[in-house]
């Protein structure tokens, strides 16, 4: 008979890679975990996550997060990390140590966020669920891509919100993943088939930063790892197929107390900060979001800022709801493959401070 009970702790962590850092994992084998306390830090190979050379490279996981795993089961766990040197300090490719910073500076105005997840599933050969393969498509005799896409694919206008065999693609994966994200306590709050056909979101919040940051990170690792239990993968490519198709972003929801007492006023004043810091906020709003933010497909140009209520079209886009005042922004602008810690980052220092300067390292898009 064993003694006590033991579980499998997956730590999980954002590596180093470049233009756009992914996500890592590995087991530990635990007893009982009740708290953060009981979960000790690790160490992996930074030298074959681009975070160190071969000598040293030791990276510290310091964990800062766990949910119950609802793929292995309770009391099974997966944890979060940061990743630290040897010494202790955050690595550079660790991120969240400058939200932290900026919560600790302006917690006192009490952000909220919302995140608005939109991402691509994927099947054999890197092409899309559902959609006719070129094998298909371009068969000897066929005149080109674009004409015989459309005979074996609509256009898009059907697909949105869309029910039926026709109309959507991925839909087991899209619910088990519903389903994982509530089992483990994440504060899910709803999703949608998108407008492109294989198209997805699911929609966290509303949290203050640090948790709506975690939760994205943590649903976006459940997203995967389930996706190996059903041969497709997810993707969060901002323009996952070029021609008249919508790209994928991470619409952010935000709100301080100020705007939410105060309403359209506070919101206005927000906005203009955020148009003065324009480009330091599409550096660091995912790589390859040029593709994306064309002034097409419910966009605004990248080169471009504007604000207006109800607005899909604009950069930030204010809610309004008939009979009563706005009380959050809506920030259009982010891609599907935001780190969302430099995002809510961005956000927090231009609205609640004097303005957002990215670190070099953080840069992934100039203007």
């Amino acid at each position: 008979m064993r003694e006590k009970e033991r579980v499998l702790a997956e730590y999980i962590w954002i590596d180093g890679q470049k233009p756009t850092a992914k996500l890592r994992s590995k087991p530990k084998v635990l007893s009982i975990v009740n708290t953060l306390d009981d979960i000790p830090d690790w160490t992996f190979d930074g030298s074959s996550t681009f975070q160190a050379v071969t000598s040293p490279s030791d990276c510290i996981l310091k964990p800062v997060r766990f949910i119950y795993d609802p793929v292995r089961g309770e009391p099974n766990v997966v944890v979060l990390c940061e990743v630290l040197n040897l010494d202790g300090t955050p690595h550079k490719s660790n991120t969240r140590a400058r939200l932290r910073q900026a919560v600790e500076k302006h917690g006192d105005q009490d952000p909220w966020f919302g995140i608005e997840q939109e991402y691509t599933l994927y099947g054999q050969h890197d092409w899309p669920l559902g959609w006719p393969t070129e094998e298909v498509m371009l068969k000897k005799g066929n005149k080109s891509f674009k004409t015989i896409l459309k005979k074996f694919l609509p256009p898009q206008g059907r697909y949105y919100c869309g029910v039926g065999y026709d109309e959507v693609h991925g839909r087991p994966l899209f619910e088990a993943h519903l389903d994982a994200c509530l089992e483990a306590g994440l504060g899910l709050y709803g999703g949608n088939a998108e407008v492109m056909p294989a198209q997805w979101e699911f929609q966290l919040g509303v949290l203050p930063p640090l948790e709506i940051t975690d939760q994205l990170w943590l649903a976006r690792w459940l997203l995967y790892r389930l996706g190996e239990n059903y041969g497709a993968y997810a993707k969060l490519d901002p323009k996952p197929m070029s021609g008249d198709w919508n790209g994928a972003g991470a619409h952010i929801n935000f709100s301080t107390k100020g705007i939410r007492e105060n309403g359209l006023p506070a919101i206005e004043v927000a906005c203009k900060k955020l148009g003065r810091f324009h480009k330091e906020h599409v550096a660091v709003y995912g790589v390859d979001n040029d593709k994306r933010l064309t002034g097409r497909h419910e966009t605004s140009s990248i080169r471009d800022f504007r604000y207006g209520e109800y607005d899909r079209g604009a950069s930030i886009r204010i809610p309004k709801v008939a009979g009563k005042a706005p009380d959050h922004l809506e920030d259009r602008r982010p891609a599907a493959n935001i780190d969302p810690y430099k995002a809510c980052t961005a956000l927090l220092e231009t609205v609640c401070g004097k303005g957002f300067k990215p670190p070099k390292e953080w840069v992934e898009l100039k203007i």
